[in-house]
């Protein structure tokens, strides 16, 4: 069992964010010892998803109504993965936009590097786009895709 300050630490989240999430009911099976929270490793483990959920874009009404589903049991299985299944896709797309402008940054990147060495942008532009080294076409391909 752990204190709410160890479980602070553990996860780097105020103390405050981890008695909102309680008073949220996502924790409904947490056992308390003359009013101090016991954080058990079913506590912990939730705590893992809830905040996984909150980064993929997750509002917490619809965290808590998934930890409502866990706590419902077999029935919610299809509602769960479903759930998660939509959130993977948008995190996937947003990966793919960010793999966009990280491209794009590699690109810029390179681009200045060797501007810097000729003194001018003359000879680079001539390489744009067909005849950049192989993974610098590939980056500025990907950041420039529509």
């Amino acid at each position: 069992m752990y204190t709410i300050g160890q479980v602070s630490q553990m996860f780097g989240l105020p103390i405050s964010t981890l008695r909102y999430y309680d008073k949220q009911g996502l924790f409904p099976r947490m056992v308390r010892e003359s009013g101090i929270r016991k954080f058990s490793e079913t506590e912990i483990e939730a705590l893992r998803v809830i905040e996984c959920l909150k980064k993929s874009g997750l509002e917490i009404k619809d965290i808590k109504r998934f930890m409502n589903w866990c706590v419902e049991g077999v029935a919610t299985y299809t509602q769960r993965k479903e759930l998660l299944e939509q959130q993977k896709q948008s995190v996937e797309a947003e990966i793919a936009h960010l793999n966009r402008a990280l491209d794009m940054l590699k690109y810029k990147c390179w681009y200045y590097e060797h501007a810097i060495q000729d003194g001018n942008e003359d000879r680079i532009r001539a390489l744009i786009p067909d005849r950049l080294p192989d993974g610098i076409r590939e980056a500025y391909e990907n950041a420039h895709k529509e």
